[in-house]
């Protein structure tokens, strides 16, 4: 399966991984009026450590533990994609503890939570966050 994967080496931390990915989940079709004078909540983060940039985002586990302890089932695995079913979703945040990379975070709204579902329900072929990574540090591959 296909997964997102990111090169620290040629990561510039420029968060346009961030915007792409923001823009892409905000359903509207122009990116000035999905993110002027919005407080972005994308579904990847940049973080930064020592001079090195690195993204986390959801890893898409074989044996995720967010699914297994999602109590209302509102986590499931769809194609090696885990997806979000935000009307079975109680707020929670079970999934939120039980993820190792902290890849799942609380929606805009605070009542459920978002993570990358791949952009599988909003893209063309590839995830927003890799098509907007100007340095192509941000690759959508199999390994």
């Amino acid at each position: 399966m296909k997964r997102v994967y990111v090169n620290e080496k040629w990561c510039l931390g420029c968060h346009l991984c961030e915007y792409n990915c923001a823009y892409a989940n905000s359903g509207k079709d122009d990116m000035v009026k999905a993110l002027k004078n919005v407080k972005i909540n994308p579904r990847i983060q940049i973080e930064e450590k020592d001079g090195i940039a690195f993204a986390v985002q959801c890893r898409h586990c074989e044996e995720p533990l967010c699914v297994k302890g999602c109590i209302t089932g509102a986590l499931s695995v769809k194609d090696g994609v885990i997806e979000v079913d935000k009307d079975k979703c109680v707020g929670c945040f079970t999934c939120i503890l039980s993820c190792p990379y902290g890849a799942i975070m609380p929606d805009d709204d605070g009542h459920a939570i978002q993570k990358c579902e791949l952009c599988v329900k909003n893209a063309n072929g590839q995830p927003a966050c890799v098509a907007g990574c100007p340095n192509k540090a941000i690759v959508f591959e199999e390994r």
